[in-house]
């Protein structure tokens, strides 16, 4: 039987202010759940119903510490838990990784400048974790990637890609990698020589790259638009961060 007070602990895991308080966030799914736990996360709860069938996976891997903290619950309780319009089986709290104390830029990096869209940034998170790109540097500004609307739009991408918050202005300026930024006053992205390591910049919904990272640039690229007449105004920062990362690997594939 779920209690009142861990119903309220849950929910108040959809505010930033409690999921740095008490340094968890909230996975639903077989997917995410069982991607996170392959990834070797500890949740420190699961709830989850008899049809979740990772719980067998858990224990016949004989992970007592994971094992121990599964609770059962039925269909009416997870609805009570869960975040989801329609709940999937199993719901676990986990713990926020530590942030890593070294802040640099090795390979193939992306640094997000005021992404504020939750779907956007699990995209996001998603496209880096197809394209091999195992880090992402956000701004302060940028959502929290332990939301739960974050976390359920990597579809358990979150448990392969390492997010770091930080001074992007003092990454870029540390970095010695080539700095990819895309603008539209930029150069075409189809014809400019591309790095297999370098700093990729994405920016905000709505007004780009700021003009502090903008000036920190050192590649400016262009993706172009194809149609001769009247067309999109943007591209979906999502949607260019894939087709950015698409251009990069091909360009360097061995």
């Amino acid at each position: 039987m779920v209690s009142k007070n861990q119903i309220k602990l849950i929910r108040q895991l959809e505010q930033k202010k409690f999921r740095r308080r008490d340094g968890l966030f909230v996975a639903e799914g077989p997917k995410v759940v069982g991607d996170l736990l392959r990834a070797g996360f500890q949740p420190t709860a699961v709830y989850a119903t008899e049809e979740w069938g990772g719980a067998e996976a858990v224990f016949s891997a004989g992970d007592s510490n994971v094992s121990d903290s599964i609770m059962l619950v039925g269909d009416d309780e997870l609805r009570k838990l869960s975040f989801l319009q329609h709940p999937q089986q199993v719901l676990a709290l986990v713990p926020i990784p530590e942030s890593t104390r070294e802040v640099s830029v090795h390979g193939l990096c992306l640094a997000l400048d005021g992404v504020q869209d939750p779907g956007n940034l699990g995209t996001i998170i998603r496209i880096a974790d197809w394209f091999g790109i195992s880090t992402i540097f956000c701004s302060e500004g940028t959502a929290d990637a332990w939301n739960p609307k974050v976390v359920q739009a990597t579809m358990g991408s979150i448990a392969r890609v390492n997010i770091i918050y930080t001074n992007l202005a003092r990454l870029i300026d540390s970095a010695q990698v080539p700095v990819y930024g895309t603008l539209l006053d930029g150069e075409d992205i189809y014809t400019q020589p591309l790095s297999s390591e370098g700093l990729i910049v994405m920016g905000n919904e709505g007004n780009g790259i700021s003009p502090d990272i903008r000036s920190r640039i050192t590649h400016r690229l262009l993706i172009p638009t194809f149609h001769t007449g009247d067309t999109a105004e943007s591209l979906n920062v999502a949607i260019a961060t894939a087709i950015t990362c698409s251009e990069f690997r091909r360009r360097n594939r061995h």
